[in-house]
């Protein structure tokens, strides 16, 4: 039996067996999973499963594997419980036990007692998690062909030039892309998000004057996509209903896309421009103007955000700050947060004797120093609850130092050392030595006041 197969029965047992999954879905560290009845949940046998770093109990249960191991989970997973990834099984409300019952009640008032902005972020972050291995692997190509260039290797060659393509592929098309997640998210047909995505980067906009001007192509950014796409999807499902089935896939799509194609040359693309130039001068104007501040306060509350998986709603405001600036100043700093948590973990490997322990760190600092930070969040500085906080202390330090050297990535997708071919202007040894920084300062922060051995007594 492999590793795999024998977390996916452990957290299969964890959860109450098979029948009471619902739904599984991943991202790139954490299942997913949606269950019937969460009162079945076993909190303590699934942290023991060996192999996962931690769990979190939110609108559904996040079970924190680690990247390459996941998918491989949820495969196994799918293939004991019948369940396809990403596959629900339906609720038989009328077999349900009284307790089922009320357990289905209370996660239906769960959602109900959510913030619209927890939701919303969780939208953002549902469009884009798809997206990261395609933005991963093109931003690392594109770093690395760019890294050549600068330093006038390959220069106009065709393997260059390959690479260069390679590299642009993505973020060619990524309107498209998001469009078709968008729409599919809020439940429309995804061809028809993807055209949303078409209207607001098509080359043909300059052609046509509108308010008296020209528009731009791109104006609005993946803001105004989201936007589009949602109506398409929001205007889709109202118009099926009054349309009679026999014609419903001629004019359904046909009346979507005239209103929302109107529409949004008329008002998303202004209102959409406006917001979307707020949002990135606004943190260029804040990051400029706040100095060592403004980093440490972004750095050094970041990891919250990424503790309750919110941190991808960030996305589409690094997207636009490449769209209009070529590069986000934004992500140097908040890629600080994840290596003053390296810091912190290297000061606990240094400190503690609890074999468990050692292991954790052993196998989450890799990919930590890559810039993946759930397994550690969740596997070490979480559950001993002050190094979270002297990690948070060590990023704010990095986060400072990056926001007065000024550094920015060109790309995103990744961070930590693999963030350096991306960095702007040449500033690589920069933005390295900021890395240094927070590391030293988790490091320090940790070994001085933020660990004690009795805290790894129930790890």
């Amino acid at each position: 039996m492999t590793k795999e197969q024998r977390m996916a029965r452990g957290i299969t047992a964890g959860v109450g067996g098979k029948e009471n999954l619902q739904r599984i879905t991943h991202c790139m560290t954490r299942l997913r999973l949606a269950l019937k009845d969460e009162g079945k949940v076993d909190l303590k046998a699934l942290k023991d499963v060996e192999g996962v770093m931690g769990v979190v109990q939110d609108e559904t249960l996040q079970i924190i594997v680690g990247p390459g191991t996941v998918n491989k989970v949820a495969e196994e997973m799918g293939q004991m419980t019948g369940l396809g990834v990403g596959e629900e099984a339906e609720i038989d409300m009328a077999e349900m036990t009284f307790e089922e019952r009320a357990s289905v009640q209370r996660n239906n008032m769960k959602k109900k007692n959510r913030t619209p902005f927890k939701s919303l972020l969780r939208r953002i972050g549902n469009i884009f998690i798809p997206l990261i291995p395609g933005l991963v692997a093109s931003g690392i190509i594109n770093g690395v062909a760019n890294f050549l260039k600068n330093a006038d290797i390959g220069t106009d060659s065709t393997w260059m030039n390959i690479l260069l393509l390679l590299g642009s592929g993505i973020f060619t098309y990524l309107a498209v892309l998001v469009g078709w997640n968008t729409a599919k998210e809020f439940g429309g047909t995804p061809v028809l998000g993807a055209i949303a995505g078409m209207f607001l980067f098509n080359p043909m906009l300059a052609d046509v004057t509108i308010y008296g001007e020209p528009l731009v192509v791109g104006r609005g950014g993946l803001f105004g996509v989201i936007f589009a796409a949602w109506l398409m999807a929001f205007l889709e499902k109202r118009i099926r209903r009054i349309i009679p089935s026999a014609i419903d896939i001629i004019f359904t799509p046909l009346i979507t896309v005239l209103i929302v194609g109107f529409f949004s040359l008329y008002a998303v693309i202004p209102v959409a421009g406006l917001i979307s130039d707020g949002i990135t001068k606004g943190l260029t104007s804040l990051i400029d103007t706040g100095g060592v501040v403004a980093g440490a306060v972004l750095a050094g509350f970041f990891l919250p955000l990424v503790m309750v998986g919110l941190h991808h709603g960030l996305t589409p405001i690094h997207l636009e700050l490449i769209n209009a600036y070529g590069n986000t100043a934004l992500l140097a700093i908040l890629a600080m947060a994840g290596a003053g948590q390296v810091g912190a973990a290297m000061a606990i490997f240094a400190k503690t004797k609890n074999r468990r322990l050692k292991n954790i760190i052993k196998g989450a600092l890799p990919v930590g120093f890559l810039g993946i930070g759930e397994p550690l969040l969740y596997g070490v500085t979480l559950p001993l609850g002050r190094p979270f906080i002297t990690a948070c202390l060590g990023g704010a330090l990095g986060g400072a130092f990056q926001a007065v050297v000024h550094t920015a990535a060109k790309g995103i997708g990744v961070s930590g050392l693999s963030l350096i071919p991306l960095i702007d202007d040449g500033k690589y040894l920069l933005y390295f030595f900021g890395l240094l920084i927070a590391y030293a300062g988790g490091f320090i922060f940790t070994w001085l006041f933020g660990f004690k051995e009795e805290m790894a007594k129930d790890i």
